[in-house]
């Protein structure tokens, strides 16, 4: 074969941003694998918003050494987590660059060995690891890797066959998974992996080629299919919030602000160097220093970007971002334009008062996070002693780096956190092991109910590990059932569902199935209470009638007239109702 793949940092930075175009290309096919047919974060989502976290920073490198390329795929990766498949990926990546950090030249023996460690630190991370996922694509081309890596064969021949091996165990991904066979489809995370794979070999190869000179959002990325290609179409790059901020006046949508409380050397040179990377991610830009704090303003899209450089002198505090699109965006700029104004003036007192002020407030023994989604869930958590919540649930997982800022905000030795989402529960894990100035507790809340039933059974007086274990206990005695719709066709479970249907979920899966809300909801209820039921808890959703929740309130009331029942406004989207039965 006439082509030939160079492994250096280059190579390496070019393929990974290729990976990520690939999958951001084909999230969408990828997304419609997914079996449960809800509406919610999907894998391709979540997969794409990791990577694409750590394509930024990859880009922004001018001078690529697999020192700094890995570190900022690994950092990128593991801050931009969301959902299950995207924390696995960011696991992957890490495990592989830990292995590449500190190589020079690298051979298929270096390249076999990072597929290994990715694989085993992906499975450590994961608590009960199940084979015919991503896990299983990613040690299937590990296997492969190694059983190649001595061989003779070129670089390009050794790629192939390792891409081939992981299609071969990715097609086998339903004899593992019955649900998988039921639903006629391969593991969509697995897909997500190869996906990315397949995208960075076809760019080193040639296939097809991107312009990533001005970084990874820049209209210059489109793919351009090699005259030899086999046709592979490609589109132009899109970030997350491209289409926002595209149809907006406001070029960049966060205002950010943070203290860095100097560790390492910090000069005239690094401060010009800073600036410059500041720049190339926003604007309004000041920067006010002296011997040991450096007072940051910026406006950017990514403030997440301009965090990482500043820990890169120093620890930080005084963290704030506040989002200028909102209801009241024009006036909110005005006051940040006027703010940056202020802060270039000020001398090195005021941010030194400033920084004094904010390391001897006070931290309380105990707070909580929670992820929340609906004006009346948020207000019942609120009211339940939650010191901030993170907007997000099915249909956006939170990412670990919005754990890791919320974490920032609540001033708590101790802070519980509530992802009431199984699909969150790891990034506030990985949060959880990237803080170490708090004790993080993660309470494994699954569902709203879980996670108001862990609340209300918090003692002050135990200890966080204490608390958890009776949090948790509590957290078994509530069934939760949720009802939506369908978004796809699909078998599940026996059933037969077409897109638009209504489900009926409960903790082990897909309960009730019908054309109307009504019928469903109520099969759902009876499937979850029994002879020891004693509470009935009601959410109704933003797309529910306060009219139609009172009437099926009273059906419930009843019908299950040994039980109480509790009727709240949850205003959730997407969820018509949130049942809960202790």
């Amino acid at each position: 074969m006439s082509q030939k793949i160079n492994v250096n940092a280059k190579s390496l930075q070019y393929g990974f941003l290729a990976g990520a175009k690939r999958i951001e290309e084909k999230k969408e096919y990828i997304n419609e694998l997914n079996v449960f047919p809800v509406p919610d974060g999907d894998t391709g989502t979540n997969m794409t918003l990791t990577i694409t976290s750590a394509a930024r920073e990859v880009a922004s490198i001018k001078e690529p050494t697999f020192a700094n390329v890995t570190k900022a795929m690994a950092t990128g990766s593991l801050r931009g987590a969301r959902g299950n498949s995207g924390v696995i990926l960011s696991q992957l990546i890490r495990g592989f660059c830990k292995e590449l950090e500190g190589k020079e030249d690298v051979v298929m023996e270096d390249i076999a060995a990072g597929f290994n460690r990715a694989v085993a630190t992906a499975y450590k991370a994961v608590m009960k690891p199940k084979e015919g996922t991503i896990l299983t694509v990613a040690k299937g081309l590990a296997e492969k890797a190694s059983e190649l890596s001595k061989s003779k064969k070129s670089l390009v021949e050794f790629a192939e066959e390792v891409l081939q091996y992981g299609r071969e165990v990715l097609n086998k991904t339903p004899d593992m998974l019955p649900v998988l066979k039921e639903a006629g489809v391969v593991d969509s995370g697995g897909e997500g992996l190869m996906t990315i794979l397949e995208g960075a070999f076809d760019a080193l190869s040639g296939k097809v080629t991107y312009d990533f000179s001005n970084g990874y959002d820049s209209d210059s990325t489109e793919g351009k299919t090699a005259p030899d290609s086999s046709g592979l179409k490609t589109t132009n790059a899109v970030g997350i919030d491209r289409k926002e901020i595209d149809t907006s006046h406001i070029k960049y949508g966060y205002c950010t602000e943070f203290i860095i409380m100097l560790e390492k050397e910090y000069n005239l040179e690094i401060e010009e160097e800073f600036k410059s990377y500041l720049e190339s991610i926003g604007d309004s830009l000041v920067v006010v220093s002296d011997d040991e704090i450096v007072k940051v303003h910026v406006h950017t899209n990514h403030p997440g970007l301009a965090f990482e450089r500043g820990l890169t002198y120093g620890s930080l505090t005084s963290m704030k971002v506040d989002n200028m699109r909102e209801e009241h965006r024009e006036k909110v700029i005005m006051e940040a334009e006027k703010m940056a104004e202020e802060q270039a003036a000020e001398r090195k007192t005021k941010a030194g008062k400033q920084l004094e002020e904010s390391v001897s407030e006070k931290r309380k023994e105990y707070g909580f996070i929670s992820v929340s989604t609906g004006d009346g869930i948020n207000d019942i958590f609120k009211d339940l002693g939650v010191d901030y919540l993170i907007e997000g649930g099915q249909t956006m997982n939170p990412s670990t780096e919005d754990m890791l800022n919320a974490i920032e905000k609540v001033n708590a030795n101790t802070i519980y956190i509530l992802p009431n989402n199984k699909n969150i529960i790891l990034a506030a894990n990985q949060a959880q092991s990237l803080t170490e100035d708090k004790e993080i507790v993660v309470v494994p809340s699954k569902t709203v109910p879980q996670g108001v039933a862990a609340l209300i059974n918090f003692d002050s007086a135990k200890s966080g590990e204490e608390n958890l274990k009776s949090m948790t206990e509590e957290m078994r005695n509530v069934k939760t059932g949720q009802v939506t719709y369908a978004v796809r066709d699909t078998n599940i479970d026996g059933k037969t569902i077409n897109a638009g249907d209504i489900m009926g979920i409960d903790d082990e899966g897909i309960k009730s199935v019908a054309t109307d809300l009504l019928t469903s909801t109520k099969q759902l209820l009876a499937d979850m209470v029994d002879e020891d039921s004693e509470l009935i808890s009601i959410y109704y959703g933003a797309d529910v009638k306060e009219a139609d929740a009172q009437e099926f309130v009273s059906y419930v009331e009843e019908t299950y007239g040994d039980c109480d029942v509790e009727f709240n406004y949850g205003g959730q989207p997407i969820y018509y109702y949130i049942l809960s039965v202790e």
